[in-house]
């Protein structure tokens, strides 16, 4: 009798399992594979409102309607919109109201804002906060010799100034050429005043103003921090008329200067 042959060994067949060590690769390659997959979105929340910021001077908290208005030669008509030299106005080579506008003007070293109602809201946040009109006025010296700043106090400062400079072609702002309104000007919290710069005798400057064409005018009101005005109106005028049959002179409101 025959004897029987050894069988060969048969290949498994597709899908049989895999050796220890390369199951475990691929398993990991698997798990690498599913770590780039996108996580799910999820939802978004909406960001925590911020407040908007801040841009130039808050609501006002301070009012001038009840401001006492100082007697005194000058004052203002409001039916004519006008100053006046005891009740005589006076001419106006330019006259700034701020009826809801600056009207030109800016300011350094502090905020300027037309105020709610009428006026120019002035809050000087450094020394030397400076005033400046619109450049260009070219305005006549010679006729037009008075500054007129009417203005109430709103919030006092430690340090007043009370000062007006100019410029004009031949030169621009300096201490050489400045004025001052009369002594006891300064305005005390929640009153008005008109500060009266009399550019034909200045401090400094001798006739430069009488004898130019002023481009520019700046007004310093505190030389500190933290005063707050309402300013009415801005005009520059023709100086006082002069008595009948008397030399011209100033009038004694105009002196001594501060």
């Amino acid at each position: 009798m025959p004897l029987a042959r050894p069988q060969p060994a048969r290949s498994k067949p597709a899908g049989s399992k895999l050796p220890g060590p390369l199951l475990a690769l691929v398993a990991a390659g698997l798990l690498l594979a599913g770590c780039d997959e996108p996580r799910p979105r999820e939802p978004q929340r909406n960001p925590t409102p911020q407040p908007a910021p801040a841009t130039g001077l808050p609501p006002a908290n301070l009012s001038a309607d009840d401001a006492v208005e100082r007697a005194g030669p000058f004052g203002w008509d409001a039916s004519a919109e006008a100053f006046t030299w005891r009740g005589q106005p006076l001419k106006a080579g330019r006259l700034w109201t701020f009826d809801g506008s600056t009207d030109g003007f800016a300011m350094s070293g502090g905020e300027l804002l037309p105020a709610e109602t009428a006026g120019l809201r002035v809050a000087e946040r450094a020394v030397d906060a400076a005033i400046r009109s619109p450049s260009g006025l070219e305005l006549d010296g010679a006729r037009f010799s008075l500054v007129l700043v009417r203005l109430t106090r709103l919030r006092a400062a430690e340090i007043w100034d009370g000062s007006l400079h100019y410029s004009t072609a031949a030169h621009g702002e300096a201490a050489e050429f400045m004025d001052k309104p009369p002594a006891g000007s300064q305005p005390l919290v929640n009153e008005t005043v008109v500060l009266a710069f009399d550019m034909a005798e200045p401090v400094m400057g001798g006739d430069d103003w009488t004898t130019s064409l002023i481009d520019q005018i700046r007004i310093d009101l505190d030389d500190s921090e933290g005063g707050e005005f309402l300013i009415h109106q801005i005009a520059v005028t023709e100086p006082p008329p002069a008595a009948p049959d008397a030399e011209p002179a100033a009038p004694d409101a105009l002196r001594p200067k501060t």
